[in-house]
């Protein structure tokens, strides 16, 4: 078994933390492009706001899908 140091767990624990500000970053921004270029017609926000669920489901599946993307990019 490896034996590791408190600056390396640290060191670790931040590019972790680095990945994953990264990866929220990537899929917020993939979410907007989709949303301002794919479904120009379609405000899903005040969908969501008006009581739409099926528009809340649909925009949070497409962001859980977004985020398989990035996380199987980034490994």
């Amino acid at each position: 078994m490896e034996i590791t140091t408190l600056p390396q767990n640290v060191q670790f624990m931040l590019i972790n933390l680095l990945y994953a500000i990264i990866a929220l970053l990537v899929s917020v921004g993939a979410l907007i492009l989709i949303d301002k270029f794919l479904y120009r017609n379609i405000d899903f926000i005040a969908e969501i706001k008006a009581g739409n669920i099926a528009a809340a489901i649909y925009h949070s599946v497409l962001l859980i899908f977004i985020g398989f993307i990035v996380a199987s990019a980034i490994s």
